[in-house]
């Protein structure tokens, strides 16, 4: 769940005057912060004790309502995190005594996990749970969400929704989808996890190539939605992109192989622009128009090296061609000196290995800086009309509006280009972005 979801269920339980006096309360800035970072490592640890996503889910919130009742009277424990498992367990536990009373088959299910909670506090081992233990719940987690009986659409929405807390609506807007169709795929994809009894584990090196292309699809779409945010006050969500960065390492050390690579590299490229990306109030910044100095120039250097590495291999796929995409923004000086004509090669590859409407609208408007708007707004229209009505249709993608009225503005056709900005408009849902949108209509002659 999202950190604005557990909020709002928190300070559902609590008065309008006890909200009121915990907007500055230290102890409840405290646990939105350890629930922004710390509440999906915290779930992928109660799934593999609970083994149940839903009762997870529920008992996690459950104990951060508690810590928010009683951290104030007793004090904030020594280390947070392996007391907020340990409540959300025995909550657990408290849930399914009360189911035992209509359902004698939860009997044996609480009696296990209660002398597993016994065995864990006897040994203190709770308190020993280091970031090591927990990493491998997360992997645990990503590889059984992207576990090959779910469906590849399936497998990506419930590690979205259940590995990095997106809502719904984000991951639906990544999708191109409705809320309704994403969460009508978490549903199944739980259903068949439970019962299928599918293995809560990281799987061996012998199974591991033909799992990992899920895993990787999935860790870019975190990284996209942290990039550019699909809904809210931000552009960007560093937490997202942070953690997908961090999966990105994880998964290197688990599997190096070039892909993998390719994706860290990428995803570093990328993210070394996002300082420069906003104003200091928040505003949209364009590539054109940001401070290259603001660039991390280390993150640069590190994604060139991986980058260069996966090229020697001569093995390479999606991710590395966009890596190298991101590699020329990165290295030129300016949008002036970047070499469209090698930027335009490398998505001329990439249609060819990953066709797509969102890979063929990017490439568009790569041929119209480096051929002109005319050209570009061929390419899109081209784009519009070969996907209408098929699968990945771009009539309510708001990026294909928006770039199809920066190729009329830039043509002089004021109208066309006033009516796609106000399409646009209407199709986005982040804030600074519709900022951006309003300027550009209002700033047209």
């Amino acid at each position: 769940m999202s950190e604005r979801v557990m909020s709002e269920r928190v300070m559902s339980e609590r008065s309008p005057q006890q909200i009121n006096d915990q907007k500055h309360d230290p102890i409840r800035e405290l646990l939105d912060s350890l629930y922004r970072v710390d509440s999906g490592r915290i779930l992928a640890t109660l799934i593999r004790l609970l083994g149940d996503f839903d009762l997870a889910e529920e008992a996690m919130h459950e104990a951060f309502a508690a810590a928010l009742s009683l951290w104030p009277k007793s004090g904030v424990p020594g280390n947070p995190r392996p007391w907020l498992i340990s409540t959300a367990r025995f909550k657990a536990i408290d849930t399914l005594r009360r189911r035992a009373r209509f359902d004698a088959s939860q009997d044996e299910l609480v009696h296990h996990l209660e002398a597993q909670a016994s065995s864990a506090e006897s040994s203190n081992q709770e308190g020993s749970l280091g970031d090591e233990f927990l990493e491998d719940d997360r992997l645990r987690l990503i590889f059984t969400c992207c576990h090959p009986s779910l469906a590849p659409e399936a497998r990506v929405a419930l590690t979205l929704r259940e590995v990095c807390g997106l809502t719904t609506e984000e991951i639906a807007k990544a999708f191109l989808t409705t809320p309704r169709t994403l969460a009508q795929r978490i549903v199944r994809a739980k259903a068949k996890i439970r019962e299928e009894r599918i293995p809560y584990e990281v799987p061996t090196p012998e199974e591991l190539p033909e799992r990992l292309g899920g895993v990787l699809q999935v860790v870019y779409l975190v990284f996209n939605e942290g990039y550019s945010a699909a809904a809210g006050a931000e552009v960007t969500r560093a937490e997202l992109t942070g953690e997908a960065i961090r999966l990105g390492r994880l998964l290197m050390e688990l599997q190096p192989g070039s892909e993998v690579m390719g994706l860290l590299a990428l995803m570093l490229l990328q993210e070394s622009r996002r300082t420069a990306r906003t104003s200091p109030t928040g505003e949209l910044i364009l590539l054109e128009n940001q401070d290259r100095a603001l660039w991390n120039k280390e993150q640069i250097a590190e994604g060139v090296a991986l980058l260069e590495k996966v090229l020697k291999s001569s093995r390479f796929g999606s991710y590395t061609l966009q890596a190298a995409i991101a590699a020329v923004h990165a290295e030129a000086e300016s949008v002036a000196a970047t070499d469209w004509r090698q930027i335009v090669a490398l998505y001329d590859q990439l249609v060819r290995v990953q066709p797509s409407p969102v890979v063929e609208l990017n490439r568009a408007v790569a041929i119209a800086m480096r051929d002109g708007p005319e050209a570009g707004l061929a390419q899109i229209d081209a784009v519009l009309e070969r996907c209408s009505g098929k699968e990945g249709d771009l009539a309510n993608y708001y990026l294909a509006h928006s770039a199809r009225a920066d190729m009329y503005r830039r043509l002089g056709r004021t109208a066309e280009a006033r009516a796609s900005y106000e399409k646009a408009l209407a199709l986005t849902q982040q804030e600074p972005e519709r900022q951006f949108l309003q300027e550009r209509i209002r700033g047209l002659k």
